[in-house]
């Protein structure tokens, strides 16, 4: 049974920071792209960064500078460092694993950044 587990969610003040993590398991997870979405009311869902298998890296021009991804294969886990936050960057952030024809979601973490 695959399970994508986020964790690290929360309110937060502008200008902070927040760190998520997205721990895996059922998958083999060093094959897997990683993925990290979020989904503001009313707004499509959105890719926010991602880590290849060989680490590379791709950031939303929203978030460069700001949020960096990263994976630890022994622990089947991938994060997101979210710095220098503002409002709208509240949303509903999901983690997801893809290779090839298969991507998994996890159940999403809420993050408000808020005064």
């Amino acid at each position: 049974q695959v399970q994508l587990v986020e964790s690290g969610g929360g309110l937060v003040q502008p200008g902070g920071s927040l760190r998520l993590s997205c721990a895996a398991s059922g998958i083999m997870f060093s094959m897997y792209t990683m993925n990290w979405y979020r989904q503001a009311p009313g707004n499509q869902r959105e890719l926010v960064a991602t880590i290849t298998t060989g680490g590379n890296t791709y950031y939303a021009d929203s978030v460069k500078g700001r949020f960096t991804i990263s994976r630890d294969n022994h622990k089947n886990t991938v994060y997101l460092q979210m710095n220098s936050l503002k409002p709208e960057d509240t949303a509903v952030y999901y983690c997801n694993a893809v290779f090839h024809s298969l991507a998994y979601w996890g159940q999403g973490t809420q993050v408000t950044v808020s005064p």
